[in-house]
Order: structure tokens, then sequence, then C-alpha cells
């Protein structure tokens, strides 16, 4: 739902710090003409200060909210999966709960598998035949298997399908432990399957890359 928020610049005004990115609140809104206005703002999780004081934390966030405003752009249609998810990814990100880049990654994964789009780590995501494989195809919706492997598909390790898998089902002890070099290769897999089905590039996603 959009809705403006008046006077939120003032010194003076009720519920401006309330209104920032990251904060998680409830909200009472009255029917304006064209937008809503905020009249009420209570605090439900006070995120926003943990996150914006560190550039990493934020970058990764405001990856998390780009994603989440595109996968639920219908206008006052609940998503409550949605929602419960991004609540927890963002707080687990303010309480510095697991790796920056391991919580946007499980959280990617996860927001997809809602919208319909879940990926495969283990079986082909072409054929069904029984993995574990050795090839990655995006397009195709994950691992795929020798023959239904597509041209230029790529071959992660086996630990970062293993730590993908993880995060896609929530395994935090696995993911957790995992190597620095399979989070990375893990990453720039998250990022081409999360933006080839949402089929644009997210602005707020390279910013994340250079940290």
């Amino acid at each position: 739902m959009r809705a403006v928020g008046k006077g939120v610049r003032r010194t003076t005004s009720r519920f401006g710090s309330r209104l920032e990115p990251f904060m998680h609140v409830d909200v009472q809104l009255s029917t304006g003409r064209n937008l809503d206005v905020v009249t009420q703002v209570e605090t439900i999780g006070a995120h926003g200060r943990h996150i914006c004081e560190d550039y990493a934390l934020y970058t990764v966030g405001t990856v998390m909210l780009e994603t989440a405003e595109r996968l639920v752009e219908a206008e006052r249609e609940p998503s409550v999966q949605q929602y419960h998810l991004l609540v927890g990814a963002v707080r687990a990100l303010a309480t510095r709960a697991h790796a920056a880049g391991l919580v946007l990654d499980s959280y990617l994964l996860r927001a997809l598998a809602i919208a319909g789009w879940a990926p495969s780590f283990t079986d082909c995501a072409r054929c069904g035949a029984p993995g574990p494989h050795h090839a990655f195809a995006p397009a195709v919706g994950g691992a795929v298997c020798g023959a239904c492997r597509p041209p230029g598909a790529a071959a992660p390790a086996p630990e970062t399908f293993e730590l993908l898998a993880a995060l896609l089902t929530g395994d935090w002890a696995v993911a957790d432990a995992s190597a620095e070099r399979h989070r990375a290769e893990g990453n720039g897999l998250v990022a081409v399957f999360c933006q080839f089905h949402l089929e644009r590039r997210l602005r707020s996603l390279p910013m994340v890359e250079r940290v």
C-alpha cells in the first residue's frame, strides 16, 4: 500500500523517525483522494538505526526491500508469506544473527520460492533425475543433469550447491559453517537466478557487489 506521511521532515513531526527505511511499524491510514494519508504510527521493530549505521547492512537491506516491492506489485493485495519472510530477514540483518550476504541470499531464494520460482539444488530441475548434479542453469530452474545441461551452464562446487540448499531451507548450521569462496560463488548464482526470474535488473544489487 502506498501512502503519504505529511510533515514527516519537520522536527515536530509525531512519527517522522518511525517511517524511516527498515522500520517495522503498525500504520493507521485515512483515505485520501489520490494517496492514503498516514495518521498514526506505532513501532513494532526499530531496525532502522542498526541497519543504516552500517553501509554493508544498508545495501543488503535495500536489495531485500526492492525485491519485495517487485514481487508484490499488486496494490492492496495481501501477501502474508512474503511479509513475514521480509520482516524476519530484516530482523536477522539488524541483529547480525548471520553474515549479511547469507541473510540476503537466503531471503532472495525463499522469496522467489514463495512467488513460484523455487530452485532445485539436488535433483535435475528439467527432468527430475536424482542428484547431486554438477551444473546450474538459472533459466531451467537450478541444478541440471548432464543430459539436460544447456550451453553456458555454470559448474559450481558441490559445497556451493550444499550451501544454497541450506539457505533455501533455513539450515543455518550448514550455512554459517560454509567457506568464503563458496559463499562468493553462491552469491553470484543467486543474483543471476533472481534477476532472470524478475525479468529486470535490481538497481541496488551492484552496490552490494562492490562491498
